[in-house]
């Protein structure tokens, strides 16, 4: 690592100054200087996204950004989100119980929350986009999507077909809102 220097940071709202190397991953910042650990360390190379901010307004992976490029913009993370937990995607996240063991779940809803901001009425190619470089080891992709959804106002209905293209790349074709919930238990399994 470099050598230690004071970087000042605007995260979630709030001027901090840090004495870190520059070269420091955001992520160790935000975790062991800041103590905000809803962001997660999961891969350490940005393959998973449980470490995903916003910075700037983009979705990050923080475990990858030299906090000195961090320091010309807004950091938000998943805390920063929302004070009390009313983003929409937080509560479309709750509502359909999206979470299973919740380790990624901060990654997904900052990926998701960035999508929204950017693109308010995604189609299923877009969230299948935006969230690609999000993994959930517990397979709830579905409900993911599903909440995406819900957070744009723009619920599947009962009879809309939906296509499902899960991490390893299988494709589940559901009928319903019944057989999206059948499909993300046989995911599951």
């Amino acid at each position: 690592m470099g050598s230690i220097m004071p970087f000042n940071l605007n995260v979630n709202g709030r001027a901090v100054s840090v004495d870190v190397p520059g070269d420091m991953p955001l992520l160790w910042v935000l975790r062991d200087v800041l103590h905000l650990y809803g962001t997660k360390y999961g891969c350490g190379i940005a393959q998973c996204g449980a470490c995903t901010v916003h910075i700037r307004g983009r979705a990050a992976k923080a475990c990858q950004v030299p906090v000195q490029n961090a320091v010309n913009g807004p950091v938000v993370t998943i805390e920063g989100l929302s004070a009390d937990g009313t983003h929409p995607v937080q509560k479309a996240w709750e509502e359909l119980d999206v979470p299973q063991c919740g380790y990624c779940q901060a990654g997904q809803i900052m990926s998701a929350a960035a999508l929204l901001a950017t693109t308010p009425k995604p189609t299923d190619a877009d969230i299948d986009t935006a969230m690609s470089g999000n993994l959930c080891r517990c397979g709830t992709y579905l409900r993911i999507r599903e909440g995406i959804h819900r957070a744009a106002g723009q619920t599947k209905t009962a009879g809309d077909a939906a296509e499902i293209v899960t991490a390893d790349h299988a494709s589940v074709v559901v009928a319903d809102h019944a057989s999206v919930v059948a499909a993300d238990l046989q995911v599951r399994e």
